[in-house]
Parts: structure tokens; sequence; C-alpha cells
């Protein structure tokens, strides 16, 4: 018997567009820690030079920011409420096909774009501005 979520599945109207990517192969990860945290590192400094991109978060599974590029307040903000919309889209995908998961959360406003890639401890998030 497969379990189901309730979800509230109100949407606020406006102008902002949302896209959920369900399937991107995972990498499987069988490398030392030490060279996990050097390639994150690397990565998000690669990320950071990208014309357009604001900031990086990095949020644990908890929803606590514990790396960033941006400000505490922003920081925390920004944290805080894209893991509540990551966890309820992981959701939503899984209610539709209880196989299948969110691989990549996409949001598209007239001033920011965020793009939220969720890993099963952690969610990188992306700000960046749309139009560069």
């Amino acid at each position: 018997m497969q379990k189901t979520r309730a979800q509230d599945r109100t949407q606020d109207p406006g102008e902002s567009r949302v896209t959920c990517c369900t399937n991107v192969p995972q990498r499987k990860n069988t490398e030392p820690p030490h060279r996990i945290m050097a390639e994150v590192e690397e990565t998000l400094k690669r990320i950071q030079t990208h014309k357009g991109v604001i900031g990086t978060i990095v949020v644990n599974a908890e929803g606590i920011p514990i790396r960033t590029t941006l400000d505490n307040s922003t920081t925390v903000q920004y944290a805080g409420l894209l893991h509540q919309l990551a966890m309820k889209a992981r959701s939503t995908v899984r209610d539709i096909d209880p196989q299948n998961d969110l691989t990549f959360l996409r949001i598209r406003s007239k001033k920011h774009e965020i793009m939220v890639a969720p890993d099963k401890e952690y969610l990188l998030i992306v700000i960046q501005n749309p139009g560069e």
C-alpha cells in the first residue's frame, strides 16, 4: 500500500514561473570526504564566476545554511523559504509518482532567477539576474 501526503496546492497569483526537473541522473559518491569538499569548493567558486550570479547558498537537510556568498539576513531568508519550497516540490513529485524524485527546481521572476539543486543531505541554491 502506498502512502500519500496531504498537500496544500494553492498558488499565489503572479508572474513568476517555476520549473521542476525530475529525470536527471544522480552521480554515485565513492570518493573520500576531503576530496569531495575540495570539489564542492571548486564548483562553488566556478558558479560564482558566471555572469549574472548574485550568490550561492548551501543548505543542510534541516534548512540551515552552511556555506554562503551572501549577507546573513539574505542567506537566512532564502535558505528557510527555499528549503520549504524544495521539500514541498519533492513531496508533490513523489505524490504524483512514488518512484520519482525532484532533481532540480528553477524559479524565474521579474528580478531574479533562483535555481535549487537538491541532494540527499544538502540543497545548492544559486541566485542570479535573469537578463544576464
